[in-house]
C-alpha cells in the first residue's frame, strides 16, 4: 500500500468535506446543540403531574389531599377542568384525578370506612406508576400528621386506584404507538429528503429545469408518491401493533386515516424541505439523520414533555412527531377524544403548509 498516495487522498477528502460550509455545521456545531438539548430535555422523574379534585368545597380531607399533593412539588393542581373527571382524563386535561366518595371523604372517614378513588391516565406506564407511588406517599403524609394531633380515625383514609386505557399497565400499550409513529417518520423523512438531490448528483435535474413546469407542480409531483408509500406502511405497521403486540384500535378508523394524512404530509414536506437546502445526497442524508433524533427525543414518545425546562418545552410545538404521538396514543388507547384530534391534526397541517412553503421559496429561485 502506497502510504503517501493514501495520506494525499485522506487530505484530499478532508479538505472537500470541510470546504463546504453547510457539512462543517453538521459535523461540528449540530452534534453541540443537540447534546445540549438533550441533557436538559432527558429526565425521567416524574413530575408536573396535572392532578384534579372532585369534591364538594366542604370536602376538608379531599382538599387538603389535593393541597398536600401540590405542596410536594410533584403535583400541578388544576381546578378549571372539565366536570366530568373521565372527560378530562380522555382529553388530556389531567393525568390523575381524585374523587371523593358520595357524602364527601371527611364524613365517611369520621365513620370508619374513608376510600378515596384515584383515576389514572395509564397509557404511559411509567407516569402512572410515579402517580399512584406519589399519591400513595401524600395520603400516608395526612395519616401520620392525623395520628400526631390524636384523631382515631386516621387509618380510615385509604386510596382506591383505577388506571384508565391500560389497566394491565402493560408497557408495550405505550411504546409501541410511539415507536409506530417513529417508523413512519424515519421512512417518508429519509426517502424524501434525497428526492431532488439525487436529480441533482444523477443530472437530471437540469432537464427539470428546462420543462415548462412550476415550482409548485415539480414540489407537489415529488412529495405526492412519497405520501402514499408513507400512507401503505401505516396498514402494515398496525397490522403488527395489533396482531403480535395486541396493542387495541378503539378509535375510529377514519381518525386513523386523516391524522396520519396530516402527518406524513407534514413529514414529506419537511423532507422536500431538507432536499431543496441539501446540494448533494450526503448533506441530505445527514440532515434527515440529525433531524430526526431531536424529533424523536423532543417528541414525549420516551421521555415526558412535562419535565422538560419551559424555553426548551415551546421548542417541540414546531416538532411533528410530538402532534402525532399525541394523536395516535388517543386514537389507539382513548378512543379518539376530539378534543385532542383537531387540535393536533390542526397542527400537523398548519407545519405541512410552512415547510411546503418554505421549500418552494428554496426552490423557486434555482429554477429562475
Amino acid at each position: 500500500m502506497n502510504w503517501r498516495v493514501l495520506l494525499a487522498f485522506t487530505k484530499k477528502e478532508l479538505i472537500q468535506t470541510l470546504r463546504d460550509k453547510r457539512m462543517r455545521t453538521m459535523l461540528l456545531v449540530a452534534p453541540v446543540i443537540q447534546l445540549t438539548l438533550f441533557g436538559l430535555a432527558l429526565h425521567n422523574e416524574v413530575r408536573n403531574i396535572r392532578l384534579a379534585v372532585y369534591a364538594a368545597p366542604s370536602d376538608t380531607l379531599a382538599w387538603e389531599l389535593g393541597r398536600r399533593a401540590q405542596g410536594t412539588g410533584w403535583f400541578q393542581l388544576k381546578t378549571n377542568v372539565d366536570k366530568n373527571p373521565f372527560e378530562a382524563l380522555s382529553s388530556g386535561q389531567v393525568d390523575a384525578a381524585l374523587v371523593a366518595p358520595a357524602g364527601g371523604l371527611t364524613q365517611q372517614v369520621g365513620r370508619g370506612h374513608g376510600d378515596i378513588q384515584l383515576l389514572v391516565d395509564g397509557t404511559n406506564t411509567t407516569r402512572a406508576q410515579g402517580v399512584v407511588q406519589y399519591m400513595d406517599s401524600v395520603r400516608r403524609g395526612v395519616i401520620r400528621e392525623r395520628v400526631s394531633l390524636g384523631l382515631p380515625d386516621a387509618p380510615m383514609l385509604r386510596l382506591s386506584t383505577r388506571m384508565l386505557y391500560n389497566p394491565t399497565l402493560e408497557s408495550k400499550y405505550f411504546m409501541v404507538p410511539g415507536v409506530l409513529a417513529m417508523l413512519l417518520l424515519m421512512v417518508t423523512l429519509t426517502l424524501t429528503s434525497s428526492s431532488i438531490t439525487r436529480e441533482k448528483e444523477m443530472g437530471t435535474f437540469e432537464t427539470l429545469l428546462a420543462a415548462p413546469i412550476s415550482p409548485g407542480t415539480i414540489l407537489v409531483g415529488k412529495a405526492f408518491p412519497y405520501i402514499l408509500l408513507g400512507l401503505l406502511d401505516l396498514p402494515l405497521i398496525l397490522s403488527v401493533s395489533y396482531f403480535i403486540f395486541n396493542v387495541p384500535i378503539r378509535g375510529p378508523f377514519w381518525e386513523l386515516f386523516v391524522a396520519s394524512i396530516a402527518f406524513v404530509g407534514c413529514t414529506v414536506a419537511l423532507g422536500i424541505l431538507l432536499s431543496t437546502a441539501a446540494q448533494n445526497q450526503q448533506q441530505a442524508m445527514l440532515g434527515s439523520f440529525l433531524t430526526l433524533y431531536p424529533f424523536q427525543m423532543l417528541s414525549g414518545i420516551i421521555y415526558p414533555l412535562d419535565n422538560m425546562p419551559k424555553w426548551l418545552y415551546w421548542i417541540t410545538y414546531i416538532n411533528p412527531l410530538r402532534y402525532f404521538a399525541i394523536l395516535i396514543r388517543n386514537i389507539l388507547l382513548k378512543g379518539g377524544a376530539p378534543d385532542l384530534f383537531w387540535p393536533n391534526v390542526g397542527a400537523l397541517a398548519i407545519l405541512a403548509m410552512v415547510s411546503l412553503t418554505l421549500a418552494w421559496r428554496s426552490f423557486s429561485p434555482t429554477l429562475n
